[in-house]
């Protein structure tokens, strides 16, 4: 039995597919596959909505947008901020307030010593020296600060945060632990930590817009690879991991497709519209 028979055993209509970009969607090299961009159309011929669910900001996330032919509204920064692909507008935020930002960041600095940090606010990222010297994120409009509490005069959608020497997973553990329920601490598989306020998920902000458009979970499928998809995962009718994935989220999976460099999740909606 493939994976999309289960799905047709327990519903019989797909409403909206959402999906991560960076290790599901795209290819290992950030790339969309032409396998990949043909699937997504049919899926939108079919009637289906498409919802492109990432870490990423609306600046770059648009890009890639416009290279799928998506359009409509997207989920950016681990569901910080819903946003319009065609207005270039962001529909709704859920920011980190400026006094607890400046209070993470105190916290942090006097229990870490070599932190970095970049912040993004809106439609704007601001960064220190050495986070953008050693991170691998690569900007082409870059707010430059020579400290971050400078930036923290307004609300921030989310707080990035570089240790010089701790492992990503041993880093997330401490801070997270450390800093408790009062915010979101995840990562995406890149070196840096990723602070959101309480309560922002992927999966949070993809509620909110399914239940605006009156789409219930179960009509909903969703791909991802990270242990900031887990929640999105989970609160979809159908979670799909690809085989690259994080352990801890294909053992959450409803199903496991190919892996991003196989075109999985293309794969996996081609198995759905043949049904």
């Amino acid at each position: 039995m493939t994976p999309t028979q289960g799905l047709f055993q327990t519903r019989q209509t797909i409403r909206l597919v959402a999906t991560d970009l960076d290790g599901t969607l795209l290819l290992p090299n950030g790339t969309v596959s032409s396998r990949t961009h043909e699937a997504l159309q049919r899926v939108q011929k079919s009637g289906m909505t498409v919802v492109l669910v990432s870490a990423r900001p609306p600046r770059v996330l648009r890009e890639i947008a416009q290279a799928l032919d998506i359009s409509g509204l997207a989920i950016c920064c681990n569901g910080a901020l819903v946003y319009d692909l065609d207005a270039d507008t962001i529909v709704q935020h859920w920011p980190l307030s400026p006094t607890l930002a400046r209070q993470l960041i105190t916290i942090l600095r006097n229990t870490f010593s070599d932190l970095m940090f970049a912040c993004e606010c809106g439609l704007e990222f601001a960064c220190e020296p050495d986070f953008y010297r050693l991170s691998p994120i690569v900007e082409k409009k870059v707010i430059h600060i020579d400290d971050v509490l400078s930036f923290c005069n307004q609300p921030l959608t989310k707080l990035l945060a570089l240790h010089s020497t701790y492992e990503v997973e041993d880093f997330h553990r401490h801070v997270s632990s450390l800093l408790g329920e009062e915010v979101i601490v995840t990562h995406s598989g890149a070196s840096f930590l990723e602070i959101s306020a309480a309560g922002v998920t992927k999966a949070r902000a993809l509620a909110t817009l399914c239940e605006e458009h009156g789409i219930t979970p179960d009509e909903v499928v969703a791909f991802g690879d990270m242990p900031n998809d887990l929640s999105m995962l989970n609160w979809a009718g159908y979670g799909v991991a690809v085989a690259n994935a994080h352990p801890l989220v294909r053992a959450s999976a409803d199903a496991i497709t190919r892996s991003n460099s196989e075109d999985g999740v293309a794969v996996f909606l081609e198995e759905l519209l043949n049904q």
